[in-house]
Parts: C-alpha cells; sequence; structure tokens
C-alpha cells in the first residue's frame, strides 16, 4: 500500500476509483483502521476518486509518541489532502474520523465541499472515561478493552459472526499508543461552537444500536449544521460500514447523488 511520506509522518493511504473524479475521503473509527470501509466501496458508483487512509497510530501509519492533539489529526488529513492534491472533496468521517471531518471542514473548505458524520459528535464521551481507557490499555494492552468496546459497537449477532470476531483480532492488534494517543485526542475536544459555524450540505447518519455515539447524540450534532440531514440506520451498530454496509452505502450514494458530486 502507498505511503504519503510528510514531514514528520509516513500516512498508509489508498486512492482508488477514477483518478480525476470527484473525490471522496474516509477516516475510520478510532481501534480500527481503513479497512472497515472494504465492504461498502464495491458499492460505490464508477468515476469517483476514493481516498482512505490510516489515522496516525494505526494500521500501516507511523506511530509518534503521545498523546496527540485533534489538531494534529486534522492537520494529517490536510496534509494527506494536499500531497494527493485534492480539492472539493466529499469527507466521510466515522467515530474520531467524524471529529476529523468536523476540524477540517472549518479549516480548509476549498478542501471539503460536504460532510458524511457517521456515529460521531462535537464531543464524545467525558475526559474521565477516555483517561480510564488510555490508563487500562497502557497497563494491560488493547485485550482489555476489546470486549467492552466490541459490546458497545455492534449488535451481538454481528460480534459472534466470523467477520465480527475478526475484528475483534483486528481490535487486538491496533497499536496501544496509538489507542492512547488518539483517545487523548478525543478527551481534549469540543467542537459544539465550531462545528456550529457550519453550513456545507452534511449527511449524518447513526445506528439504532449504537453504544458509542447514540443516535440522539448524532442527531443533534447534525442539528447545529444549517441544511445538514439525519439518517438512522436500524439495526446497525457504531461502524455501520461493516454490519449494514449495504443500508450504509445506499445512504452515501443518495446523498452524493443530491448534492451533484458523481
Amino acid at each position: 500500500m502507498p505511503l504519503a511520506y510528510l514531514p514528520d509522518l509516513r500516512l498508509n493511504y489508498r486512492d482508488e476509483g477514477k483518478p480525476s473524479g470527484p473525490p471522496v475521503v474516509f477516516a475510520h473509527a478510532l481501534g480500527s483502521d481503513l479497512r472497515i470501509w472494504d465492504s461498502i466501496l464495491p458499492l460505490m458508483p464508477e468515476g469517483l476518486r476514493l481516498i482512505r487512509y490510516d489515522l496516525r497510530g494505526h494500521g500501516g501509519s507511523d506511530t509518534p509518541s503521545g498523546p496527540y492533539a485533534m489538531g494534529a489529526l486534522i492537520r494529517d488529513a490536510e496534509r494527506l489532502l494536499e500531497h494527493l492534491e485534492v480539492k472539493e472533496a466529499v469527507f466521510v468521517g466515522c467515530s474520531i474520523g467524524g471529529m476529523i471531518a468536523q476540524g477540517l471542514a472549518v479549516k480548509r473548505l476549498d478542501q471539503i465541499r460536504a460532510l458524511v458524520l457517521t456515529s460521531t459528535a462535537t464531543k464524545i464521551a467525558t475526559p474521565e472515561i477516555w483517561q480510564e481507557r488510555i490508563d487500562q490499555v497502557r497497563a494491560y494492552g488493547m485485550i482489555t478493552l476489546a470486549d467492552p468496546t466490541l459490546q458497545r459497537w455492534f449488535p451481538s449477532a454481528f460480534r459472534d459472526s466470523p467477520e465480527g470476531l475478526l475484528w475483534r483480532e483486528r481490535l487486538i492488534a491496533c497499536d496501544p499508543e496509538g489507542y492512547a494517543a488518539c483517545a487523548a485526542a478525543i478527551a481534549g475536544s469540543d467542537f459544539y461552537t465550531t462545528t456550529a459555524s457550519l453550513t456545507l450540505p452534511t449527511l449524518a447518519i447513526a445506528g439504532s444500536e449504537d453504544g458509542s455515539t447514540p443516535p440522539d447524540l448524532v442527531r443533534e450534532t447534525a442539528e447545529l449544521i444549517r441544511g445538514s440531514r439525519f439518517q438512522l440506520i436500524r439495526g446497525a451498530g457504531h461502524i455501520p460500514s461493516l454490519d449494514r454496509p449495504a443500508e450504509y452505502a445506499a445512504a452515501l450514494v443518495t446523498f452524493l447523488d443530491s448534492i451533484g458530486h458523481g
């Protein structure tokens, strides 16, 4: 897989589809990687440029010493898009990826023309909750967080499926320092004021079974952005691109069509 060699960081990414097509950029959830989008990319219309990447501390990207600030994660996305010469993208972010999307849209409206905010909010959980998880993962590793995290993320049927068990293994394999450092970025972030200033086209998607960012939290975030729309996917958890890929892809494609991005 290609690497973007930024001045102080290498980011692992994939740039697929039509090189000259309208760009769609995907940012994944904490503790996962760019593979959460595997099932939906084949369902995207032909002619799009589809870019996804691993956050710092995840997948094939570098893991600098933490903790990280959310500003650094936003800057990573900004520099990756500069590296790839991307303008006017639709940015699709899940969980922490959705927080990055909000911050980047405020900073670089030349790079971002629309948002798809999935299972995210302006503020997620509390600093105390995140510090407890940071302490736990640094003391005992990812395995202690795996089952509680998956219980919040996915309905039981998906957790017990072969794919659910695979993602348990992938979560356990996540770099503990990368997880802890990105968790610190979430703990220190509250985008309420800045997100409320946004006016670009936005689709917010929530899963009815999401225990990390419940639907009402996602809906409240959508309501901050003038002209946004909210969609609930029944039966989906925190990462609907994994447990409800067809429904998630359909929502995304409908939104892209509605804003003429295709």
